[in-house]
């Protein structure tokens, strides 16, 4: 997404039109519009020759030729593509990369925080057919996402949970009780921060269901939602609708309880456990 970005920005600094650039490559224009947005892979030929055009120096073409030869790379999660369907193998790619994930959970705790039983108990729930082999396989590409937190650059993340989502008991008691430890002890992080949207605090804005939102450390991409459903996720960029969901957000923080009684709420719901 950020070399698409930088190479619109040379074409249209050096005044090369989509028609002129696809000519260049002897392409059609939608294939450099694709290119631009990140929809298709960036062909090395192809960006050599439009870096030519655009009049972009050898030194230039060289390092942006190797930042395109790592990003054709592909992810860890490729691995796990047998069991990772399309449509979330961006979030984690955007997981991977993002400065700051900020959300909203309703129903249950989000992926990056799950004990390897509680997404054990999710993942029989929501693939009933699935072998026992291939439950461990997505389990396992949950746990490899969460070695995320572990890296010096990990992410900020600031997490607001229904307290539906302490209270649904996931895989038994057993289970939750050691969940809500992990939660406990993750709290020790400076790069973490949970707060509970109790019951008492009545209706809230973002109680339409789960969305995620990712802030990342290039200026050359905007903020990104993640929003989804049975039917799959969306993925919103627009300014003005992803203003929107940051601002339910901060509303939702001055609603739900203080970052301060996380740790308390916690322990009073691993005693009635």
């Amino acid at each position: 997404m950020v070399l698409g970005k930088r190479l619109r920005q040379l074409r249209e600094q050096a005044g090369v039109s989509f028609e002129e650039a696809a000519r260049a490559i002897e392409v059609t224009a939608l294939t450099v519009r694709r290119m631009e947005k990140a929809e298709v892979g960036l062909r090395i030929p192809y960006v050599k020759e439009l870096l030519r055009t655009y009049g972009v120096s050898a030194k230039e073409i060289e390092d942006f030729v190797s930042l395109a030869r790592e990003a054709n790379q592909p992810g860890w999660w490729y691995k796990y593509r047998d069991v990772l369907p399309e449509w979330f193998s961006a979030y984690v790619s955007l997981e991977s990369e993002a400065a700051v994930i900020r959300l909203y959970e309703p129903q249950y705790v989000p992926g990056l925080l799950q004990t390897p039983d509680y997404a054990a108990a999710l993942m029989r729930v929501g693939f009933p057919n699935a072998t026992e082999e291939d439950i461990a396989r997505r389990v396992s590409l949950r746990l490899r996402r969460q070695d995320l937190l572990a890296k010096p650059e990990a992410p900020a993340i600031w997490a607001i949970l229904d307290e539906t989502v302490l209270r649904r008991p996931v895989g038994g008691l057993e289970v939750m009780r050691a969940q809500i430890d992990r939660l406990t002890e993750i709290l020790a992080s400076p790069r973490v921060r949970i707060q509970i949207m109790r019951f008492a605090a009545g209706p809230h804005p973002g109680a339409f269901g789960p969305f995620h939102y990712f802030r990342f450390g290039f200026s050359e991409l905007p903020d990104i939602v993640y929003t989804e459903s049975l039917a799959g996720s969306q993925y919103v960029d627009q300014p003005d609708d992803v203003v929107t969901y940051l601002e339910i957000l901060d509303r939702m923080s001055v609603q739900a309880e203080p970052v301060s009684r996380t740790r308390d709420i916690l322990a009073a719901l691993r005693k009635e456990l």
